[in-house]
């Protein structure tokens, strides 16, 4: 008879091998190419931007309560509404006409990104640790992040040459990804945990408050929420980027198709990045690589504001090689010092600060933007080159408070 020992073991196996697959159909996102292009045509360029900012506004919405769910109720129960909120907004997308529909689909793909925000991570983790495989967690979240970026590279180029057709088919194809994406959360196990479901609140806010207070937790708290802006800034306004640098030499018609091959480019240049990701973190340090892959964000922003040649079309390549840095070295530094029965709500946290701050700057620059027909450059020029001066003094800002930190080790 199979001991109970042993079906835990084979099923958080189970979990560690479908992670990179949840991941991987979770980013099938065939529509990233073209959406902005996709609003602006239904509506206007402010709209367009509104509605992103929307999206964000309504992650804040849940991101908290989600973590804290997450953390309560289980890690399996959560992703699984996460992935039925993402179908739900699939099929909004695909069959809705007006703005408001457009609204509620943003609003469900904001509870959805809230809902998978950290419990990801978390049932991971847990599951590794349950299988004393628990230092494999860097090794494994680079590992799915290889796969999510595959996701987004093949959706990307697939998506945009579906437009040429129909907008709608790159909606369709993204239904059906969202679907395989909540198959896969149903055929995961909930891992066991020491606590967590029957922690008292007191313990549990305890636990939060003591986490706020690390200074490693601090200084990769504050980075991750401006590197989470920095890397959708090119995202958000990258399409209207290039479809203004096409038409300058007459091929506008075709920027579904190189927004879909620019958005395919970077995440496999990403892909390739990854490799190299832990033989440079062991020669230069975690805080170095980590603020080499916020540079390069800033870098990224500056250079799009200061020309919008075709060339610069080809810096979006790098757009996605900080998050291959960032991502997985944040995550796996930060799981082993949280407590189980907080560690979602922490990362929930963490995630509704940068989308808060982000959606708030887009509030901002939607204003700076015209709300009839396409988004100029010089529109496009303004808003870059006020994040660029924001990011520029963040940077230093982190770089010196690095230098009074350890990051490498923990403190206790």
């Amino acid at each position: 008879m199979v001991s109970e020992a042993t079906t835990v073991q084979s099923q958080m196996s189970r979990n560690v091998a479908l992670y990179p697959w949840f991941k991987f159909f979770q980013n099938l996102l065939f529509w990233q190419a073209i959406w902005f292009l996709f609003f602006q045509d239904k509506l206007s360029a402010a709209e367009a931007v509104l509605l992103y900012a929307i999206y964000d506004l309504a992650t804040t919405v849940f991101e908290v309560p989600s973590g804290y769910l997450s953390d309560r109720i289980g890690r399996r129960l959560t992703l699984l509404l996460s992935a039925v909120s993402a179908v739900g907004a699939a099929f909004l997308l695909l069959f809705g006409t007006s703005f408001e529909a457009f609204v509620l689909a943003q609003i469900l793909w904001g509870t959805s990104a809230a809902f998978v925000s950290g419990t990801d991570s978390a049932i991971l983790f847990e599951s590794l640790k349950s299988i004393d495989r628990a230092e494999e967690v860097e090794e494994q979240e680079l590992r799915a992040w290889r796969f999510t970026f595959f996701g987004l590279a093949l959706s990307a180029v697939t998506g945009g040459t579906m437009s040429l057709v129909a907008y709608e088919l790159a909606f369709a194809a993204t239904a059906i990804a969202m679907v395989a994406w909540a198959i896969c959360a149903y055929l995961m196990t909930e891992p066991p945990r020491v606590s967590g479901a029957h922690t008292s609140e007191s313990i549990r806010f305890f636990h939060l408050k003591e986490a706020f207070t690390h200074p490693v937790l601090i200084w990769l708290f504050v980075l991750s929420t401006l590197m989470y802006g920095f890397s959708h800034i090119p995202f958000v306004f990258g399409q209207p980027f290039i479809l203004e640098a096409l038409d300058r030499v007459g091929w506008s018609g075709e920027a579904p198709v190189v927004s879909g091959f620019v958005s395919m480019t970077m995440m496999l240049v990403s892909v390739a990045a990854s490799w190299i990701v832990p033989s440079l973190r062991k020669r230069i340090g975690l805080a170095a690589i980590l603020l080499l892959a916020m540079s390069v964000q800033v870098a990224l922003v500056g250079a799009l504001a200061l020309t919008n040649s075709v060339f610069a079309v080809t810096l979006l390549f790098l757009r996605m090689v900080p998050s291959s840095i960032h991502g997985p070295l944040l995550i796996s530094r930060i799981q082993p010092i949280l407590n189980s029965d907080s560690r979602a709500t922490f990362l929930s946290i963490k995630s509704l600060v940068g989308r808060l701050l982000f959606a708030v700057s887009l509030w901002l620059a939607a204003s700076a933007t015209t709300d009839v027909g396409l988004m100029t450059y010089p529109e496009i020029q303004f808003v870059l080159g006020c994040y660029f001066l924001v990011g520029a003094l963040a940077f230093v800002g982190l770089l010196l408070a690095s230098r009074k930190i350890e990051i490498e080790t923990a403190q206790s």
